[in-house]
């Protein structure tokens, strides 16, 4: 967990600012699950739900941008994989 400067912790917890890294970024969608629990109460099924919505966010984020973004360098690179390919 990044521990950041306690000024950009204020412009980052009322949005006057988009995060400028990854450090923040992770302070930011910290604070988001902390506010979960602390609205909904640090138990065992609240935690649970807070790591599934963020592994789906992930995996979401993964399907939509990354995944898309690779196929591009693929095609504007070449493929690194071969095994899939007939053997010629």
């Amino acid at each position: 967990m990044p521990y950041i400067d306690e000024n950009k912790r204020l412009l980052l917890d009322t949005y006057r600012r988009v995060p400028d890294n990854a450090g923040e970024l992770n302070y930011m969608v910290t604070r988001l699950v902390d506010g979960y629990l602390r609205f909904h109460g640090v138990r065992y099924g609240n935690i649970n739900e807070a790591i599934g919505v963020l592994e789906c966010a992930k995996l979401e984020l993964y399907r939509r941008i990354a995944a898309p973004y690779e196929d591009t360098k693929i095609v504007a690179n070449g493929d690194v994989y071969t095994c899939n390919q007939e053997n010629k």
